[in-house]
């Protein structure tokens, strides 16, 4: 690239004063003395074979994010199956088939053990298998590195070792941590974007030392050699303290030389560096944490049901083996025939107390249908099925990049119904780093007239809501005043020609004054040209000159700047070139047709930083006149202007405080000019300050800039539109409708975080915003920190307390705290505290935190709430939080995602490969847990209390007629039929349920988001609900067993006279178990397609089918079973009327339970249910929309929130003219 050779010739470090200062050679001679605990480190460059010995052998740069390896898999797979308490409970029953003791066969219960466990290890592979291909694609990838010679070749990451030489060219992420030695600059600086790091868009500058410049080609580094020691791994991304020797000599290493793992090089040529860390010593993965184990709260809660029921089956055990003793000592000796003490011992009347435990071995295994083992494997196959109906959401598919949503693990479907706050990153993930120039304020007078967002939505609702009706005191006849009033509040977008033209990436301005060269007909054209030239001047950017078309692209240090130029170039202001001291602007000026290229001298320029919240430059123009440009934060400019400078204040503030209520982020613009005295005299001082050295120079600095840059001339204002990722907004409208507290996390500056804020509508104009802050810079030394520490707890206190006085209703409250702050509010005598704060709050916004502190603020919600937290992110840094969270979402749709790309961006996989789930954008969320995540939670939850159901109405019957027979340990029912019952008769009907059910469909589930609330509150499985269940099983089983008992005891069933035996009993019993629980899912359920249906009816065919083969097998015979349908009990019309009467008395009570809830307490679903049936939704479209309006939680945030803010300013306003316009009438009548 033409463009790349010219940049590479520019020296930059005259234009960087504070941030890449070169040490000076007296500096470097120091000798640094870092050994000792946390520093003991050896680094032998170009000698990567040197720590292949102990002890200096380092880690690999292999990096793995799966959960098992080859060895741990066996081991810990089955210990992740047998914390399951229910498997626990059926190996046990396992080992004990193989005993005397057993009353079933060991096939029959070891087999269905081994096919669940099985199948849950198989599941849990394959879904590792998946991380380990993900992995592999990052450790394959290629970098060069200097094999010998000084020749350079391709080596996978994973090959790389520490004191490795390796290249890295642009646009290339470093493949591990490096010291850099050199670049394609001649003063060996690089450019560096650390997005995946620490969420900063801004490019960081790095710089080499001036030892190692020379080492700027290949086969410089044939003889290179030197040693480096530093600091042991450590996860702080910030600081770094070690020494280079080198040519006898020893340089003092920090930061500005370190190039992370995950960083991109930007900007530069190439630049060459040598390993430092490598794989997991590397600083982004000393962020990191290893995999968790996740399990959903759901599955921890149905653990403790197994308790219950375990409990139960103890007790009923208990009771069978205490009635077995009492027959066995009393009763057992008159019943000769028998023959007791058998051979085994297990009926001994002289020892009735070792008969009785035997006896209690056989009850526990007997009445283990109580716990069902097929639920575990049921509840895997609905996950899994679940989580394809999610990767197959053609709603969530990305067309842009290809790609689906990706269920990664169906562990936590259900968890996606029950989340109660959301932690984000920003960077990547709520924006998509880039901005537009939209408004300006030059001279008082403002330019452009394109609506924001907020503004046409507010207009929109207020003509919704005052179309037709009086309210609040304003009658229908003013509507007249509403339209102007609207019209007044929202600017509408021009209809000419130029909106017709394609959109041009970092502009949306639209003002026909001040386009094509229009503005010189404004009456303050020099007040103009001045805030166009400081747009095209003040700035660090580099130009890139498209060779085809000739336009111009520009590599800027942050997506404002990038905004600027390129408004400045469609204004006639166009950056062309810069030199090492200066910069080139083609101006349409005087005439717009024919461009003019003038270059202005750069005699200084004072950075940008979050703490000055300015920038400026000194230039040179033609005519010899010095200026200073700057442009900074509004309230810092307005206090530094002189008096004669002011002259458009009150109009500027008025049109920035316009563009802050319409989500804008402003800049102010001012200038200065400067005579030659003047400046030489600062310049001598500030050349004599920066080439000094000791503790106060960056003090010193500061004060000589803030020197400089006072007495401004305000010339106007900026108002740039973060263009956040599509549909951003509505999403963060729609979670807060549905009742989720959002939480943003990011490594940006505060100001920048804030805007975020404003612009998806976490932050509102007129939200009292409580700023946490701690204003020390160097937080080492005991007693700074104490005074940190205790300030930080002071200003936790008071906002507590102001939050508690507030008596405003509508008042919403932010709180923003950075990262040192946040160190000392994550300790554990302060931590409760902030969290109490946070959670008062509307919106939390966390920035400059690091990855571990993302996890820890994580960690602190997930626990001291107690409630379900969702961490969302697309970085290496969002790592550590995403597997903190209960539930890690990765966005996995950025440019670069697909396999064999070599732009592919490998922090944004590592944030997919640590993620639970993965979508390719923000706004997908809102249908992967409004939608989907609220069918789980309903469909899982049902499920699981109907099978317990089931299983109860079932198991118990079993121990009835144990009770009934003497307590004899004999089943009413044949193997088989228990055999079948969870695996094959009522398997199918459950699973359907778990994977169709819809109490509403998806379109209904985003128009009302509060149903969303029925997860987090849990209505669907607390432990009323529960227990209800487990009370209709109780009942259901009492129906069952004893209807049948008295229908079919001592009398005559079939037309011969023939009276019932065991088998008929047994099989009666189990049809109506069979009908009675079949019929119950079929009221369970709310939504049915011809699966269900098919399902349901074919469990109740199948069992019938099962009982004609099954009568004419051999086997039957053996069991006295032979034909028992044919020809024992379908001839008999007492089978079919008792079967019916059965099911009726055993549905009736949830029948009438959820008729009379429907009628008098109907849940939110019902009540929407009912409108769709009676399609009100078409026919009523007012009692619709009212009952959307009411079906969404109270919020503070949101676009929502915003807009009705919004409203309530206008109807006040609309409210004051009316009563000002009624008061002047009544006074004209008088």
């Amino acid at each position: 690239m033409a463009g790349g050779r010219i940049r590479a010739k520019i020296r930059r470090s005259s234009l960087y004063t504070f941030a890449c200062h070169r040490p000076h050679p007296a500096e470097e001679d120091v000798q640094h003395e870092i050994e000792g605990p946390g520093y003991s480190r050896i680094v032998y460059c170009n000698q990567p074979r040197m720590h292949e010995q102990k002890p200096l052998r380092y880690c690999s740069n292999y990096i793995s994010t799966t959960k098992y390896n080859f060895l741990t898999f066996f081991p810990k797979a089955i210990f992740e199956q047998f914390r399951r308490v229910a498997n626990l409970y059926f190996l046990l029953a396992a080992a004990l088939s193989l005993t005397p003791v057993t009353p079933f066969g060991p096939l029959s219960m070891i087999a269905p053990l081994v096919f669940v466990v099985g199948l849950s290890m198989a599941k849990e592979a394959l879904e590792d298998w998946r991380r380990f291909i993900q992995d592999m694609k990052v450790n394959l990838r290629k970098a060069g590195v200097h094999k010998k010679e000084g020749v350079f070749g391709l080596k996978p990451w994973m090959k790389l070792q520490v004191g490795d030489i390796v290249k890295v060219e642009k646009d290339q992420f470093f493949p591990a941590d490096l010291l850099l030695l050199s670049s394609s600059y001649d003063d060996g600086i690089c450019y560096v974007e650390t997005m995946n790091l620490d969420g900063e868009t801004n490019l960081k500058v790095k710089r080499a030392l001036e030892s190692t410049l020379h080492l700027d080609d290949d086969p410089t580094f044939k003889e290179f050699s030197a040693t480096i020691r530093c600091e042991d791994p450590n996860p702080n991304l910030y600081s770094f303290v070690g020494k280079l020797e080198y040519g006898n000599l020893v340089y003092p290493l920090d930061p500005t030389q370190i190039l992370l793992r995950d960083s991109k090089l930007r900007n530069t040529a190439y630049v060459y560096g040598v390993v430092i860390f490598t794989g997991p010593d590397s600083k982004v993965m000393q962020n990191s944490t290893k995999s968790p184990s996740k399990r959903s709260r759901i599955e921890k809660q149905m653990d403790k049901i197994i308790y219950i029921l375990f409990s139960l089956l103890v007790f009923i055990s208990f009771i069978s083996s205490v009635g077995f003793i009492v027959k066995t000592k009393y009763d057992l000796p008159k019943w000769w025939y028998l023959q007791v003490p058998d051979n085994k011992g297990l009926f001994n009347p002289g020892k009735p107390l070792k008969s009785g435990f035997y006896h209690l071995v056989t009850a526990l295994m007997l009445y283990g249908y109580l716990i069902p083992i097929s639920l575990y494997v049921s509840i895997e196959v609905v996950k899994v099925l679940q989580a394809l109906f999610i990767n197959q959401d053609i709603h969530m598919y990305d067309e842009e990049t290809g790609t689906p949503a990706q269920a990664r693990t169906s562990n936590l479907n259900e968890e996606l119904g029950q989340v109660d706050t959301i932690l984000s990153d920003k960077t990547g993930t709520l924006t998509c780093n880039q901005m537009d120039f939209l408004k300006c304020s030059i001279a008082g007078t403002a330019y452009g007239t394109r609506a924001s967002d907020v503004e046409l939505a507010a207009a929109k609702q207020m003509v919704m809501d005052l179309d037709g009706q009086g309210q609040n005191g304003i009658p229908e006849n003013g509507d007249e005043f509403v339209d102007s009033e609207i019209q007044l509040e929202s600017v509408v977008t021009s209809k000419d020609e130029d909106a017709l033209k394609p959109p041009i990436k970092g502009f949306s301005f639209e003002d026909s004054r001040l386009m094509n060269g229009n503005w010189v007909k404004e009456p303050n054209e020099n007040v103009i040209l001045l805030f166009f030239r400081i747009l095209s001047l003040c700035h660090t950017a580099i130009p890139e000159q498209n060779q085809e078309t000739g336009t111009f692209t520009y590599e800027a240090e942050s997506p404002d700047e990038g905004a600027f130029l390129v408004a400045a170039r469609e204004f006639g202001f166009e950056f062309c070139r810069r030199t090492q001291s200066s910069v080139s602007v083609r101006e349409r000026y005087p005439t717009f047709q024919e461009p003019i290229e003038r270059e202005f001298k750069v005699l200084n320029l004072l950075d940008f930083t979050s703490k000055r919240k300015r920038m400026s430059v000194i230039v040179r123009d033609e005519k010899g006149q010095i200026l200073l440009l700057c442009k900074g934060a509004d309230s810092i400019i307005f206090d530094r202007l002189s008096k004669n400078g002011r002259m458009y204040e009150e109009a500027t503030r008025k049109h920035l405080n316009e563009y802050g209520e319409a989500g804008l982020r402003t800049l102010a613009l001012a200038y200065k000019k400067l005579d030659e005295e003047e400046f030489s005299a600062w310049n001598e001082e500030f050349t004599r300050a920066k080439t000094s050295f000791g503790g106060d120079r960056e003090a010193n600095l500061e004060w000589i800039s803030d020197k400089m840059e006072r007495d401004l001339i305000l010339v106007g204002a900026t108002a740039v539109e973060d263009k956040l990722q599509k549909g951003v907004p509505q999403c963060i409208d729609k979670l807060a409708q549905a009742g989720l507290k959002i939480w943003v996390l990011t490594g940006d500056k505060m100001e920048t975080a804030i805007n975020i804020g404003f612009a998806c509508s976490l932050l509102r104009h007129g939200m009292k915003q409580i700023c946490i802050t701690t204003n020390t810079d160097t937080l080492v030394q005991d007693s700074i920190q104490k005074t940190a520490k205790e300030d930080t707890l002071m200003q936790i206190t008071n906002a507590t307390q102001m939050i508690k006085l507030e008596k405003d209703p509508h008042a919403a409250f932010a709180l923003i705290i950075d990262g040192k702050t946040l160190t000392y509010a994550l300790d554990d005598d302060m931590k409760h505290q902030f969290l109490n704060l946070a959670v008062d709050c509307a919106s939390v916004i966390c920035c400059r935190v690091s990855p571990k502190q993302k996890a820890l603020v994580t960690r602190l919600v997930k626990q001291g709430t107690g409630k379900i937290t969702l961490a969302i992110g697309d970085g290496a840094n969002d790592v550590g939080m995403i597997q903190e969270a209960d539930i890690g979402v990765g966005i996995s749709g950025c440019e670069g995602m697909q396999v064999g790309d070599e732009s592919v961006s490998l922090p944004l996989l590592y944030a997919v490969m640590a993620s639970d789930f993965a979508i390719a954008q923000f706004r997908f969320l809102e249908r992967l847990l409004v939608v989907h995540g609220h069918w789980c939670y309903k469909r899982i939850a049902q499920m699981i209390c109907y099978f317990f159901y089931k299983n109860i109405a079932f198991g118990l019957t079993i121990f009835y007629f144990e009770a009934f027979a003497g307590f004899s340990g004999q089943s009413v029912y044949d193997d088989w039929y228990m055999l079948l019952f969870n695996v094959v008769l009522t398997s199918l009907p459950v699973i359907s349920l778990g994977v169709f059910e819809q109490d509403v469909d998806s379109e209904v589930c985003l128009q009302f988001p509060a149903l969303y609330q029925q997860g987090p509150k849990n209505l669907f499985f607390d432990w009323q609900r529960i227990f209800g269940w487990m009370g209709n099983g109780l009942y259901t089983s009492l129906i069952i067993f004893f209807l049948n008992i008295i229908i079919y005891y001592d009398q005559a069933f079939r037309a011969g006279g023939q009276t019932a035996d065991m088998v008929a009993v047994g099989t009666a019993m189990m049809t109506c178990v069979i009908w009675a629980v079949n019929c119950q899912i079929a009221l369970t359920m709310s939504h049915f397609t011809w699966i269900q249906h098919f399902l349901i009816l074919g469990s109740i065919v199948t069992w019938y089918l099962f009982l004609l083969v099954y009568g004419e097998m051999s086997y039957a015979l053996q069991v006295n079973a032979f034909r028992v349908l044919l020809e024992v009990l379908a001839p008999a019309p007492i089978y079919w009327s008792a079967t019916l009467l059965v099911t009726v008395l055993c549905n009736l009570p949830y029948f009438a339970h959820i008729a009379f809830q429907r009628s008098f307490n109907p849940l939110d679903h019902h009540v929407i249910q009912e409108i769709k049936y009676y399609k009100k939704d078409i026919e009523d479209g007012h009692m619709w929309r009212r009952e959307r309006s009411k079906a969404r939680e109270n919020t503070k945030i949101g676009f929502t929130a915003r807009v009705d803010e919004k409203i309530r300013q206008i109807k006040g306003r609309l409210q004051k003219k009316y009563s000002t316009i009624s008061s002047h009438a009544v006074t004209h009548q008088t």
